[in-house]
């Protein structure tokens, strides 16, 4: 349960206003984790659990609100569920005795947009049966279904598992690491973190503990220091360090200290190959030459947080753009899971993304590329203002 919410198998549960989303997801969590009520639309904002859904592991499920409802608040509820799809990784559809209709065709058509493996749970089966007809119509989308009762029991819950795992992403399957294929069993890597007003006290930050368990995990030598210890720590090493991996923020002092026969790269970039793409990050990069004064840049946050002095956000990145170009730009931003128009943006600029889920990474370069707009991430932008673009993904140019 203390796996992070990042890391965690995404399910959407989507469907019609009042065909049991709620009563089908507190039924599979064993727990009353949304409302139920005969009263439609009762659902509004995005219900999220997370639990142990064994045999596939940890999940997260997302009980989203009724995309048929045409009132005001019909429209804010649909914008939000079309912004879980985003980073839904597997889907599931429920429907009544009713069957299929223009609302869940509307909805595999966002699945397929975004790549989404689906399921289909036709629900209520002993208030009313669902015809041949009906029937069959689903089958023309998917035969992957299962049919459930008001009270689901054991039985159905297992179909439900086995319907989920018949369309689990490989990349859950087989989940890919931070650096397991970069390094081999033995190598000492360095990880920089300087501790500043971003660390929370007592802790590291979650890429830099979780790119320590991936090393540990791979057998390898993990030694942890401060910036300002860094040479001290290569000079202490018998055998040269495989690879440096720094924080943004250290970028400049650890290109100058690290000797040129040692690789170097950033968490933030790590994080851009693991939850993102990073070829389409570092092309995207290549739009800032083209950037003219006062151009709209899309800053994207993945999680939300006090602004601090110095933020790399807010501070960082506008200050080394400046640098670099010789003129301001027009930074606006966005943080938590809402993706803006992207319109009138020259280039999108994506956080490290460590507190939020892979899909919806890939769903945000996806739609950028679809219109034209160049998308990023702060250590490319980082890496490319102080020159060393090259060097800090050398270690992934075989890619």
């Amino acid at each position: 349960m203390k796996t992070p919410k990042s890391l965690r198998l995404h399910i959407g549960i989507f469907g019609k206003t009042n065909v049991g989303k709620s009563s089908f997801l507190n039924a599979i969590t064993k727990q009353k984790v949304s409302i139920v009520s005969d009263i439609s639309g009762t659902t509004t904002d995005i219900v999220e659990k997370s639990i142990e859904l064994f045999p596939i592991g940890p999940v997260t499920f997302l009980d989203t609100a009724g995309i048929n409802d045409d009132t005001e608040l019909g429209e804010l509820r649909k914008e939000k569920t079309l912004q879980v799809i985003q980073r839904t990784d597997v889907a599931t559809i429920v429907i009544d005795y009713n069957g299929f209709s223009e609302y869940e065709i509307e909805l595999i058509k966002y699945f397929k947009e975004f790549n989404i493996p689906y399921i289909v749970v036709v629900n209520k089966y002993d208030i009313e049966q669902i015809t041949a007809e009906k029937y069959n119509e689903i089958l023309e989308y998917t035969n992957n279904v299962i049919e459930t009762s008001s009270t689901i029991d054991i039985e159905i819950t297992s179909k439900f598992i086995e319907g989920l795992i018949k369309i689990l992403p490989d990349e859950f399957i087989n989940p890919p690491s931070i650096l397991g294929d970069k390094i081999n069993s033995g190598d000492t890597i360095i990880l920089v973190t300087p501790i500043d007003k971003e660390a929370p006290k007592g802790r590291l930050i979650l890429p830099e503990v979780q790119t320590i368990r991936d090393i540990l995990d791979n057998d390898c030598i993990s030694i942890v220091v401060q910036e300002n210890r860094l040479k001290q720590a290569i000079e202490n090493l018998t055998v040269k360090p495989k690879l440096v991996v720094t924080d943004s923020q250290a970028f400049k002092t650890v290109n100058e200290i690290v000797p040129d026969d040692i690789e170097i790269t950033s968490f933030s970039i790590l994080f851009a190959r693991l939850k993102g793409d990073l070829n389409s990050f570092i092309e995207g990069c290549k739009a800032i030459q083209s950037l003219k004064p006062n151009d709209k840049v899309l800053i994207l946050e993945s999680c939300t947080h006090h602004t601090i002095e110095d933020d790399i956000a807010r501070e960082k990145i506008p200050k080394l753009l400046k640098k670099k170009l010789g003129f301001d730009l027009n930074f606006e931003y966005k943080s938590g899971h809402e993706f803006p128009s992207i319109n009138e943006y020259k280039l999108i600029i994506h956080c490290g993304a460590c507190m939020t889920n892979r899909k919806e990474v890939l769903s945000r370069i996806l739609i950028s590329k679809k219109k034209n707009i160049p998308i990023t991430n702060y250590g490319i932008v980082i890496s490319y203002c102080l020159g060393i673009l090259n060097r800090a993904t050398k270690i992934f140019e075989c890619e």
